[in-house]
């Protein structure tokens, strides 16, 4: 999969965005690059939640919290979201994500007699996949219809309509996005999102104790559900653990069908001394628990996860995610990727992608000069206010 093109016309503060990403360049990795405030996290988030939750109706609640406020305006039916070309490996694929009023859906539907010709005339010839109603009150009173009922639709073309569910659905297991743990509460509805930047008064905190415990049921709930987004804060121990209990089980697979034990649990011990370098891994006999050994002056010293640097612990984060989880011809979004990574890092990010998951597309939301110039002028790409021109103009 690669995400070809993107545009979109008019979001938050995303304005007449109009981006290419060519699917010959090599590496396929574009850093997409502004200053703060230009809206990078906004699109990586409206491409992620599109793309991902549209197929799969128990995620259609991020896409109306992400939609929330998104309304038609007067005088209109239709509003376009965002519009998409994605390239399948052999052909372009064109999607269009626009919100539509239910009261001219409506209306249109009454013109046609029943609802096998409502779907052969306007699904069909139109090569539309509906996705779902906007939430909202009274929504199953047609009656009482007014412009807060909107239906979000996907328009898809450049395939046969009977293939575009399950195109929808191969698209939303290939879509990630990585970022800081935080960016999560922007998926959640408008109410918790407001109680995060509330100051409540003593009387407001003593009489809603229950409030926080809301805000991080909904928060891990959140986590569990976007089953493509990958906080990189920190290693998750269990990560590194189910990394080696695969090895292991595939190990013992091989034992059984040819007599003698395989070299995955082996194989993977050696490439995280590796990466590591200084650093050698030791595991608990049982895989309850992981530390390192490092030699210090002569001595050799035991080192937790807790004990390593912040840039340690985002690199091997990626690592393991992107090496070990089986991710391939994906299309992977990065918020920041090159915080907490040194400079010299932050450059060697583009050639670490390029050898972790060379079937991957990636794009980079970025402040960094170095990861930019790690790759060709032509690979970057820019929304305002740009960030290569303001350092030029320096």
């Amino acid at each position: 999969m690669h995400l070809q093109r993107v545009q979109v016309p008019d979001f938050r503060v995303l304005k007449d965005i109009d981006i290419t990403f060519e699917k010959d360049f090599f590496p396929r990795i574009f850093p997409l690059g502004s200053l703060n405030g230009g809206g990078k996290s906004t699109l990586l988030q409206l491409i992620f939640i599109l793309l991902h939750c549209s197929s799969d109706p128990e995620k259609h609640e991020f896409i109306h919290n992400l939609l929330e406020g998104f309304t038609i305006p007067d005088g209109s039916d239709k509003r376009v979201v965002a519009n998409f070309e994605i390239w399948d490996g052999e052909k372009i694929i064109h999607l269009e994500y626009f919100v539509f009023l239910r009261s001219a859906f409506w209306n249109l539907s009454k013109t046609f007699e029943n609802d096998e010709e409502l779907e052969n005339k306007f699904y069909r010839e139109k090569r539309i996949a509906y996705i779902f109603e906007y939430k909202c009150r009274r929504m199953q009173a047609p009656i009482e219809i007014s412009r807060k009922y909107q239906v979000l639709f996907c328009q898809v073309t450049g395939i046969e309509f009977e293939e575009i569910d399950q195109f929808l659905v191969n698209l939303s297991k290939r879509i990630f996005l990585g970022s800081p743990s935080t960016q999560i509460f922007l998926f959640l509805s408008n109410k918790y999102r407001k109680s995060l930047f509330k100051s409540p008064s003593l009387i407001e905190r003593i009489s809603d104790l229950k409030a926080p415990q809301e805000l991080n049921e909904e928060w891990e709930k959140a986590k569990k559900e976007l089953t493509n987004f990958f906080s990189y804060d920190f290693i998750s121990v269990d990560v590194l653990i189910r990394s080696f209990k695969r090895a292991r089980d595939k190990d013992f697979e091989d034992a059984i069908e040819t007599g003698d034990y395989g070299n995955h649990y082996q194989n993977l011990l050696n490439d995280f001394n590796e990466f590591l370098k200084d650093k050698k891994v030791n595991l608990d006999k049982n895989l309850s628990g992981v530390n390192f050994k490092a030699e210090r002056n002569g001595e050799i010293i035991e080192l937790y996860p807790e004990d390593l640097s912040h840039g340690e612990l985002k690199r091997l984060s990626l690592y393991v995610w992107l090496k070990y989880s089986n991710i391939e011809d994906a299309i992977i979004l990065f918020d920041e990727i090159e915080i907490a990574l040194h400079p010299d890092w932050q450059y060697q990010i583009i050639r670490d992608l390029e050898e972790w998951g060379p079937t991957n597309q990636y794009i980079l939301a970025t402040h960094s000069y170095e990861l930019c110039q790690a790759l060709t002028p032509a690979h970057v790409k820019e929304i305002e206010p740009k960030l290569l021109n303001n350092i030029n103009n320096q």
